[in-house]
């Protein structure tokens, strides 16, 4: 779901956790990943699902509000 979330495959979100736990994670073009691109990726990340999250509120909101009628 993590994956899906941030739009990666699988795999490389396995091996960046990987990485990531040995201390080797770099950006691209091997620089270190800074603590603010690790943030503005989990808040991107976030975002995203709080999205998902309101659309599917909107969702059920409309639903319900036509069964009641």
């Amino acid at each position: 779901m993590t994956a899906k979330i941030l739009g990666v495959p699988v795999q490389t979100l396995g091996n960046w956790v990987r990485l990531s736990g040995k201390g080797q994670l770099k950006g691209a073009g091997d620089k270190p990943v800074s603590p603010e691109q690790m943030e503005l990726a989990r808040l991107r990340a976030e975002l995203s699902r709080v999205k998902m999250e309101r659309d599917i509120l909107k969702k059920a909101t409309a639903y319900f509000a036509r069964e009641s009628l």
